[in-house]
């Protein structure tokens, strides 16, 4: 079953430049170890929320940008054992390559994929982050919903959408997944992303899906919404490194 990495990261907006030549020097080792895809995205449409949002996930700072990244892997048994290995290769030791953020305030985790939409290998220059809180034992209520009202952006032009269950998502002492949307004690925390042609498609395609009567809560029967969106965090990102197996 495939696996995921999901990061988020808050980046000196000065700094655009030397992350992505240090995601370029230093992303190849995952591919090398066994990762089919690494995707790194710059804040572009990233709102400001009222109770949770991305740039207070963390604790970004006025002259800082958010990036929303992930690692797809063949399983998690790859996922283990290439990120052992990782941590071993001189490309990300930061005496060669420095990271020019905050590590602190990076957050990361493990997350397995409930729904996955769309073919591998999709033309797209634009993606949609979101990741949210939902109850611990309602997995299946959250694959039944994403599952249904995905199939909705799909129709309106999204190239592929994934949605992933925390699987190996880590408490930080600074920040982490949790924390990002004040999860609590009987929650845990789905990362999900759309994928979309350019930002038109995107533009265009969201506003069909709002004005789409099968998103009306009213009209949803016997499938709400199984989490707290308004805890949900959410943006509008381009990608700046890809790389493919």
């Amino acid at each position: 079953m495939p696996y995921i990495d999901g990061f988020v990261a808050a980046v000196p907006t000065a700094n655009k430049q030397k992350f992505i030549d240090h995601a370029n020097h230093g992303d190849p080792v995952f591919i090398d170890q066994g990762a089919t895809r690494v995707v790194e995205c710059w804040e572009d449409d990233v709102p400001d929320g009222k109770v949770t949002d991305f740039r207070r996930t963390v604790q970004a700072k006025p002259d800082e940008s958010v990036v929303f990244s992930w690692i797809e892997w063949p399983d998690k048994a790859t996922r283990d054992a290439g990120m052992k290995k990782m941590m071993e290769d001189p490309r990300v030791q930061p005496e060669n390559n420095p990271m020019p953020f905050d590590g602190k305030r990076l957050i990361f985790g493990g997350f397995v994929p409930t729904v996955t939409l769309g073919p591998e290998r999709v033309p797209s220059s634009y993606v949609d982050g979101f990741v949210l809180p939902a109850p611990a034992n309602g997995k299946a209520a959250f694959t039944d919903f994403a599952g249904k009202y995905d199939a909705i952006f799909m129709e309106y032009g999204a190239g592929r959408i994934i949605e992933a269950w925390g699987d190996d998502v880590p408490h930080g002492k600074q920040t982490d997944f949790f924390r990002a949307v004040q999860a609590k004690d009987d929650e845990n925390v789905a990362f999900s992303w759309i994928e979309w042609a350019d930002k038109a498609a995107r533009d265009a395609g969201n506003k069909k899906v709002m004005e789409d009567p099968r998103m009306d809560p009213a009209n949803q029967g016997d499938t709400p919404m199984p989490f707290d969106g308004q805890r949900m965090i959410y943006g509008g990102f381009i990608p700046v490194v890809e790389l493919r197996a």
